[in-house]
């Protein structure tokens, strides 16, 4: 437990202000989103390029914090009840604080870092190791300069093992990041393509990961990774027959889809030649499977029990997922694991998603905690609280002791097992509300999903929000500071579904939405979005809505201009954006109509001009980049003349998802991001941004069919000319696979295997030929578009763009929402 006083003199910090109370300081934080226990809290003010910390302490003052660490002055009159410190840098600040902490414990402590696998091998780690120790571990993929001393923060006196991931991006962050862990034992998964575009070379990379194991005692990896110049010892694997001291002599993949491998053992303590049985078969399980069987050899657990452990291993699934539910309710299904920081980032997201909305939390016993009871479940009924849970099911024999904690204006009902919850789900309501799943495997909360989920169309559209937020932040790092950013949601977010697109965006601080027609934006102001939004094409019959749900049009004529302004009054004034068309001619004032424009703006003062904008019709063509220019040169012109008129300046913006990638210069005061959200932009940025939608379908019968037959309407195909295996999946054109996919121009991904179209694509049907893939089985999984198999090549095949591809996508195809 740390007094404010003891991080003060950690941080040398200056007193800003100082009361008279020394509070204790229990939870670290830096988001304003995040707020759990504001009175043990401290806030560090980051600064960032778009977003600075320093903006939202007095929102959170109002929130009941009162700990705050600054870089820069602040007025203090504002807080008068704050205790605040000043240092020169606060993430340095942070990191330092961390450190300091760790220095304090003499336990063991793996860290682990590596290209892929880090966050599979740590979770594995802890479900193996846990009946040995007390570990702490990193949340999720805590790996970042942020998310390290975060994680190294949660170590307490109790604590015997402690386990960390740490990433990197670019030279120079290893060195700060090994300060913080100082790991005795170090893991190195492999070095892949990840992050590759901050270093010159793989060996630039490579060195720069080593530095997080320049103290420790020992480094577990395979060895093929040609380890070189690293100063500590080594206890190496290997699968390739090259001598290690594990050394792989035989992989044998099961029926029931794991393997059993055996290995020779350098260490005369522990038999010479011995196995262990995975419940997974793929290569990375089984590669992550053997850091961890190295890790315990030289923690000296027993080979017996190491093999029994193994067995019981389960998947690591990193992601929380949304799906729609019975009777108008959102599910959040979180299987990753049940302990408190998992939760508290999982009630976070479910509050994201609530908005002012009902959220419901079904929530499991958390097993092997270490903490006692009445402190565990004091901190779970804080983060209950403070993320505005209104029903709370708690399931499990020692969940009942939250009761007494949590507010009697909360409903909160018990049950011992799920099955008797499920036994009695009928008699509770569910209806219209978020609904978060958050238990321990054991209690098999798969089965209540089961019973929530709304039945639907087997077709599936993923939508990865964290993707999309990895995306939204890939445009933002353009931007000077100070550009404000307008995303695109029209034509229900590009197909994904505007609402929750939209939630994650406003979580993350976009400054403005854009839809196409005002019962869009309604849509998104039901659902609770609170953001300001320009609806681009708003009809006379919708006037009135825009008020009542604060709605901006966008204008592009003087008599659409006069029949708005009917509908406002100085009073109460309108906010409008202005369209200006600078070449093409779509929509939009053109430049001979200024003079009539500006002489009925000055007449107009209920009518308040918030932005005035344009397209650009060729922004990530350069051969037209001469006409971009003059695009923006007209803009400016027209711009001009308004602003003189109006007394004041509104928002410029000209520039779209192109025009942010190529044309940093036009980005002016706001931008406008659509199709690149969803990871599809130029050449320049493309390998930089993630694919947000994959869309699935799944095989409904498999056939043979002789020489001489035909298959599907028509019969265009013609007959086939030897025996085929015809698999129908569940997708058609009504679903938004198109027919000009058809007759083999198009082929989908299965069983990591292209699969041809065959015949005409039917309204809700496809055949595909699998002669190739002879293990394809009924149920089994296909891909249409995705991160193995790119939206650009359907879009070829069908002569078009992946805009169209993903706005024609059915209403009837499932939405699952997913995020890491």
């Amino acid at each position: 437990m740390y007094h404010l006083s003891d991080i003060q003199h950690i941080l040398q910090a200056e007193w800003l202000q100082k009361t008279a109370a020394n509070p204790t300081v229990e939870q670290l934080f830096f988001d304003s989103r995040s707020v759990a226990a504001p009175a043990i809290s401290l806030f560090f003010a980051l600064p960032g390029k778009q977003r600075d910390g320093h903006r939202f302490l007095a929102e959170l003052y109002a929130q009941g914090v009162r700990q705050f660490v600054v870089s820069q002055n602040v007025d203090l009159k504002k807080f008068p009840e704050a205790n605040i410190l000043k240092v020169e840098n606060t993430l340095d600040a942070l990191q330092s604080l961390a450190a300091s902490h760790r220095a304090r414990f003499d336990i063991p402590v793996i860290g682990i870092t590596g290209s892929n696998g880090k966050t599979v091998v740590k979770e594995w780690l802890a479900q193996l190791l846990s009946p040995d120790f007390d570990l702490v571990r990193s949340p999720k993929s805590f790996n970042s300069q942020i998310g390290v001393p975060l994680s190294v923060w949660q170590m307490q006196e109790r604590n015997t093992l402690a386990i960390f991931e740490a990433g990197i991006s670019q030279p120079g962050e290893m060195e700060r990041l090994e300060k913080i862990i100082r790991p005795n034992i170090g893991i190195f998964t492999n070095l892949g393509p990840a992050h590759q575009e901050g270093f010159s070379s793989d060996a630039e990379k490579l060195a720069e990961k080593m530095r997080l194991f320049e103290r420790a005692e020992t480094l577990i990896c395979e060895t093929r990774t040609m380890l070189t110049n690293v100063h500590t010892n080594m206890f190496t694997w290997s699968r390739n027959g090259e001598p290690a001291d594990l050394k792989v002599v035989t992989i044998e993949k099961m029926e029931n889809g794991g393997a059993r491998i055996w290995a020779e053992k350098k260490s005369s303590t522990v038999p010479p030649k011995s196995s262990i049985t995975l419940p997974f078969s793929d290569s990375a399980s089984i590669e992550n499977a053997l850091h961890c069987w190295a890790v315990m050899i030289l923690f000296g657990i027993p080979q017996e029990e190491i093999e029994q452990r193994m067995l019981r291993l389960e998947p690591v699934e990193m992601r929380l997922e949304l799906k729609a539910a019975i009777h108008g309710c959102t599910l959040i299904n979180d299987a990753y694991s049940n302990d408190l920081a998992s939760l508290q980032l999982a009630l976070q997201f479910g509050r994201q998603q609530a908005g002012t909305g009902k959220l419901t939390l079904i929530l499991s016993d958390i097993l092997q905690s270490g903490q006692p009871g009445e402190k565990l479940w004091s901190d779970v009924a804080k983060t209950v609280q403070t993320q505005r849970v209104e029903r709370f099911f708690g399931i499990g024999p020692e969940i009942e002791a939250i009761r007494a904690k949590l507010p009697a204006s909360m409903e909160a009902n018990f049950f011992p097992t799920t099955e008797s919850f499920l036994e009695q789900i009928a008699q509770y309501d569910f209806r219209d509300e978020t609904i978060l799943l958050k238990g321990a495997r054991t209690f098999a909360f798969e089965r209540i999903a089961r019973r929530l989920e709304q039945k639907a169309h087997k077709t599936v559209l993923e939508v990865n929000l964290s993707a999309l937020a990895h995306n939204l932040k890939t445009y933002q790092r353009l931007l000077k500071p100070g550009t404000k950013m307008m995303v695109m949601v029209k034509a229900e977010g590009y197909g994904a579904g505007s609402a929750q697109v939209a939630k994650l965006l406003e979580f993350n601080q976009v400054d403005y939405l854009g839809v196409a027609y005002t019962d869009e934006g309604v849509s998104l102001r039901q659902a609770g979005v609170n953001l300001p939004i320009m609806v681009l094409n708003p009809e006379m019959a919708n006037f009135d809505a825009l008020r009542r749900f604060r709605l901006e049009p966008e204008v592009y004529s003087l008599p659409m201009l006069d029949e708005i302004a009917a509908f406002a009054s100085p009073e109460k004034p309108l906010a409008i954006h202005l369209k200006l068309d600078t070449g093409m001619h779509r929509l939009g004032f053109e430049p001979a109509d200024m003079l009539q424009l500006v002489e009925r703006l000055q007449a107009l003062p209920q009518v308040h001009v918030a932005s005035v904008f344009s397209h650009l019709a060729a922004s990530d063509a350069a051969q037209h980049a001469e006409f971009t220019r003059h695009q923006a040169a007209v803009f400016a012109e027209m711009f001009g003349q308004i602003s003189a008129a109006l007394g004041y300046a509104p928002l410029r913006h000209i520039c779209n998802t192109g025009g942010i990638e190529h044309w940093p210069e036009f980005h002016f005061d706001m931008v406008r991001l659509g199709i690149g959200l969803y990871g599809v932009g130029g050449k320049t940025l493309h390998h930089k941004l993630q694919t947000v939608n994959s869309l699935k379908a799944t095989i409904s019968q498999i056939k043979t069919v002789n020489p001489g037959e035909t298959v599907g309407y028509n019969r265009n195909s013609g007959p086939l000319t030897e025996t085929r295996r015809i698999a129908t999946i569940s997708i058609g054109y009504a679903d938004g696979l198109l027919r000009l996919a058809g007759g083999g121009r198009f082929s989908v991904l299965l069983r990591e295997q292209r699969a041809p179209t065959l015949g005409n694509i039917c309204m809700d049907m496809t055949m595909l030929d699998v002669t190739q893939i002879p293990d394809a089985e009924v149920g089994d999984e296909v891909m249409i578009f995705g991160e193995q198999l790119p939206v650009q090549e359907l879009a070829e095949s069908l002569q078009t763009i992946p805009y169209e591809v993903f706005t024609n996508i059915s209403e009837r195809v499932k939405r699952v929402y997913w995020q890491e």
